[in-house]
């Protein structure tokens, strides 16, 4: 693949995550996304599937990555632990535990 088209797909995948979030926050999809409690919507789940879950994956193995790269940097200062919760285990968490279309409750 080219560069042109490269930069085409990357700014493609952006917005259309753009318009994905904003619909979930509300605007055009403030009927569909309603506070219900406890209840998620099936907008929040939906988005929360096709785009938060991927992405947290990708920042799941971002963060993995970052931190084998920095850890004898973390070793030398102390605080390898703080390095794997921030860098991979929060990610994880986030991607693989919490509630489908819940951000609040995955810590």
């Amino acid at each position: 693949m080219d560069k042109q088209r490269t930069k085409q797909a990357i700014t493609a995948v952006v917005l259309t995550l753009n318009l994905l979030f904003g619909l979930s926050q509300g605007g055009m999809a403030a009927g569909m996304y309603k506070d219900q409690g406890n209840e998620r919507s099936a907008g929040a789940m939906m988005v929360d599937a096709l785009a938060v879950r991927p992405l947290g994956f990708v920042a799941t193995v971002l963060g993995t990555g970052l931190f084998v790269v920095s850890l004898p940097f973390s070793a030398l200062g102390g605080n390898v632990d703080e390095a794997a919760e921030n860098l991979v285990v929060g990610p994880a968490r986030f991607t693989f535990v919490r509630p489908l279309g819940e951000y609040e409750s995955y810590r």
